[in-house]
């Protein structure tokens, strides 16, 4: 799918399109497996580039370990440590991705596809929700608060 055509998708687009193939009979998903596979790569990368649109910024055209995703991502998280905390979601939507066309034909197909399908809507939900609620993330791992709460029990702890 072309970057113009991924500008086009809005999260509710996503949602809708990933609800689809997360119904549809196995069939339906075997027919074109790699084309549904580029499909949701594109709708993850239209995901990133509707978070950037909101904030004014231009998305990248780069690549990370050769996808535009990554590079999204990366972007979206300088300055927004919080945002990592979908950083693993988008690794999984190109794991997928290249899972599925490594082998389009692999017995299971079907399954693979509705699993990435179910990733790529994770993450649309989530960045729709951090578009809502900009602090939704400040749970991640890696956030700052978090790694600061905790340390700060273990330093009142110290004699």
């Amino acid at each position: 799918m072309s970057n113009s055509k991924t500008h086009t998708l809005s999260i509710e687009d996503v949602l809708a399109e990933t609800d689809h193939l997360i119904s549809a009979p196995d069939a339906e998903l075997e027919a074109d497996a790699a084309g549904t596979a580029d499909r949701l790569l594109a709708m993850g990368e239209a995901v990133l580039v509707a978070w950037h649109d909101a904030h004014g910024n231009a998305p990248t055209g780069d690549k990370v370990e050769g996808f535009r995703m990554l590079a999204l991502h990366r972007q979206a998280a300088r300055g927004n440590p919080t945002f990592n905390a979908c950083r693993e979601t988008c690794r999984e939507v190109v794991y997928h991705h290249n899972l599925i066309r490594h082998d389009p034909e692999a017995p299971g197909i079907a399954r693979t596809i509705r699993l990435a399908a179910m990733v790529v809507r994770h993450l649309a939900l989530f960045v729709g929700g951090k578009l809502e609620n900009a602090g939704l993330g400040d749970f991640c791992c890696s956030s700052r608060p978090v790694r600061q709460a905790e340390a700060l029990p273990a330093l009142s702890e110290t004699p």
